[in-house]
């Protein structure tokens, strides 16, 4: 089995390096015979070192030119060899548990791909509430996170891969996909919970409560219409790090 794990970053020197030293240790920790991998690092038209940092780790760097991140994780998947992609956020940290579960998962023949619970640091009262809905959400519903979506290679690219339509929560609407894919072969798309993500927790330090409230505010209003205009997204575009 070959694992493509591509990690789409704009601006990220400050943790690229960090989620890519997790990444090897995480791949080390579950050395099999059958068991191979790659990293690809998207440079999604960054300004600082983040595409040489990636490099200097022995990360495959390509460059994706339109600031988005689903186009970001597109041209990663573009060019990987594997025969499972593993997308996960620069900003974000593997860990062996979860390396090993996602291993199972697809040793067993029964799925199509997964996503994780998600763990952060030091949140605010709101914050923490906001995580506890959204996995409560993610788990009932089969949606993955952005920060982690695991797929087959082949139902990745029959589906379409991730909607360039949308500039956000592109990962849902990718998760549904993969859950039909799946149900007529008889496969299914789950949550692991046993070894959440650790993902960073910046965004809820660099924005307030009520400028998260405003957001999710346009999200409510006009869903598709927010998803589908950067200027409306701006906790995921305005380039604050």
């Amino acid at each position: 089995m070959h694992l493509s794990i591509i990690i789409p970053a704009f601006n990220e020197e400050r943790l690229i390096e960090a989620c890519l030293q997790s990444v090897a240790a995480s791949v080390a920790a579950n050395a099999k015979p059958d068991f191979t991998s790659e990293v690809i690092v998207v440079d999604n038209n960054s300004t600082d070192n983040t595409a040489t940092l990636a490099k200097k780790a022995g990360a495959r760097v390509v460059f994706e030119l339109i600031n988005q991140i689903g186009r970001a994780r597109n041209a990663g998947a573009a060019v990987a060899t594997g025969d499972w992609f593993l997308f996960v956020d620069a900003d974000s940290l593997l860990n062996p548990g979860m390396i090993a579960d996602v291993l199972q998962l697809i040793e067993s023949g029964k799925s199509v791909g997964c996503g994780s619970t998600m763990h952060m640091d030091d949140l605010p009262l709101w914050a923490n509430l906001g995580l506890k809905l959204w996995t409560a959400a993610s788990v009932t519903m089969c949606w993955a996170s952005g920060a982690l979506v695991v797929s087959r290679a082949d139902a990745f690219r029959e589906v379409g891969g991730f909607n360039q339509e949308l500039f956000a929560a592109d990962e849902i609407d990718l998760s549904v996909l993969l859950k039909k894919w799946g149900r007529k072969r008889g496969l299914k798309f789950s949550i692991l919970t046993k070894h959440p993500l650790e993902t960073s927790s910046r965004k809820m330090k660099l924005y307030s409560g009520w400028e998260m409230l405003g957001q999710f505010f346009n999200l409510i209003v006009s869903p598709r219409g927010a998803l589908k205009d950067k200027k409306k997204l701006s906790v995921w575009y305005d380039g604050r790090r």
